[in-house]
């Protein structure tokens, strides 16, 4: 998959700018589809020249002049299509930090312990910021009356896999440490 399909989905919430869609993807994508603020402007002008999404110019006093970025009707459609469509094959999962702790047997346990706690601060932080956006989204319903009610309810079920995926990223390392502080040498 490219890009593009996030692009076209982050803007079913409406009408963006760059930098917004950047904030969007940081706060709702970024889980399990990163992006640059630079390879967003570029996947935007493309888009626009595909016809799928349009941008208006909004003047600014003492800014520059920003452009806002909303879905076309064809952008709609073809993102529809693709949202019908079964994923090519599963996710996989690249993470630099598991092939250190596959080989971190021959490393110092003390900066073995110092990345799995730098990892476990991350995933806290993600979770924090989860949260923020789930009171944000829930806006004083409950969880079910949200999933019941609202008009779009991919975010939610997306923040909710982050959720889980972030409580499970905690519990690893936490675990981990344990294990690692059973295994150092005693002095």
């Amino acid at each position: 998959m490219s890009l593009k399909y996030a692009v076209l989905a982050a803007l079913l919430e409406g009408e963006a700018s760059g930098y917004e869609l950047s904030k969007i993807f940081d706060v709702s994508l970024a889980n399990f589809w990163p992006a640059t603020p630079q390879q967003l402007y570029r996947e935007l002008e493309r888009l626009a020249q595909d016809g799928l999404i349009e941008a208006r110019v909004v003047q600014q006093e003492r800014r520059p002049n920003k452009r806002l970025f909303t879905l076309t009707e064809t952008g709609r459609r073809e993102l529809g299509a693709f949202a019908a469509e079964p994923p090519r094959r599963p996710a996989a999962l690249r993470d630099e930090f598991m092939i250190k702790i596959q080989a971190m047997d021959g490393a110092d346990p003390g900066t073995t312990r110092e990345l799995v706690e730098e990892r476990l601060s991350w995933a806290r932080g993600k979770l924090a910021r989860y949260e923020r956006v789930r009171e944000r989204l829930l806006s004083g319903r409950t969880e079910e009356e949200h999933l019941r009610e609202a008009d779009r309810i991919g975010p939610y079920l997306t923040l909710m896999g982050g959720i889980a995926l972030e409580t499970e990223n905690v519990r690893w390392c936490e675990r981990v440490l344990v294990i690692l502080g059973r295994r150092a040498p005693l002095s």
